[in-house]
């Protein structure tokens, strides 16, 4: 089946397919439901899967607040019923707020290399990177080139974000939105939220994490049912530079809470 993407409810969403239970598939920081194809056409197997553009994202019309618990709140309407929610990044913690908020909807969440504190990140450097993403781009190579250094799969997953405009290709999230969305990680810990998750958990730790070091760990210490996995040789987008590591983990963890 071919992805079927529609908008509303502040959110963009694309249907990949698949029957039965649903899984939901969150995108992080600048990212878009488009990313998430490599991931859901084996994961169809496992139910009927959708990934959306979180507000400020891809094809969402919604705007601010620029907050975990909006943009997680966006989510419930989603689900029809209790599924597997599966975030990277961003969307991880956009999970884990949908679980501690929401336990009825969540029967399982995956939680790809993201933290809960990320307070004392200097954000004021954080906006000036994202002021400085060299747009418009002239091509899609120029947009890996932007962002694929060190890691090459994030060049590659950031030019599957971007439009073309009158004046060349532009990323589809506002860097000041997106510098707004960070801040809030600088100014608050999301602790809180583990104790209230129920449902079992998978952690997938990067070996070159986005989170501070131990972090992942001391999560899946806090968390009632969890399995804490590190990848070795990956960067920050795990499901991209290690796929079948990813895969493996992912319906190991299915296979188990099924």
């Amino acid at each position: 089946m071919a992805p079927v993407r529609t908008t509303g409810d502040g959110i963009g969403l694309t249907e990949f397919g698949g029957s039965g239970e649903p899984v939901l598939l969150l995108h992080g920081l600048m990212g878009c439901a488009a990313t998430w194809e490599p991931v859901a056409r084996w994961l169809t197997a496992h139910g009927r899967v959708l990934a959306v553009d979180a507000r400020g994202h891809g094809d969402s019309p919604a705007r601010g607040p620029w907050t975990v618990a909006a943009m997680a709140a966006d989510l419930a309407p989603v689900l029809d019923g209790p599924g597997v929610v599966i975030g990277h990044s961003m969307g991880g913690l956009h999970g884990l707020a949908l679980a501690a908020a929401r336990p009825d909807l969540v029967r399982a969440l995956v939680v790809e290399d993201m933290g809960v504190d990320f307070v004392g990140r200097d954000a004021g450097a954080a906006r000036a990177w994202f002021a400085a993403v060299p747009q418009p781009f002239a091509s899609l190579d120029a947009v890996r080139e932007a962002f694929g250094w060190p890691r090459p799969e994030f060049g590659d997953y950031m030019a599957e974000c971007v439009e073309r405009r009158a004046d060349g290709l532009h990323l589809r999230t506002s860097a000041a939105d997106a510098a707004e969305i960070a801040g809030e990680w600088a100014r608050t810990a999301f602790w809180p939220l583990l104790d209230a998750v129920r449902c079992p958990v998978l952690l997938l730790e990067a070996e070159e994490s986005v989170a501070p070091p131990g972090q992942m760990a001391e999560m899946a210490r806090r968390l009632s049912d969890v399995t804490h996995v590190r990848v070795p040789g990956t960067g920050h987008l795990v499901h991209r530079a290690a796929p079948q590591a990813y895969r493996t983990a992912v319906e190991s963890f299915l296979a188990r809470i099924r």
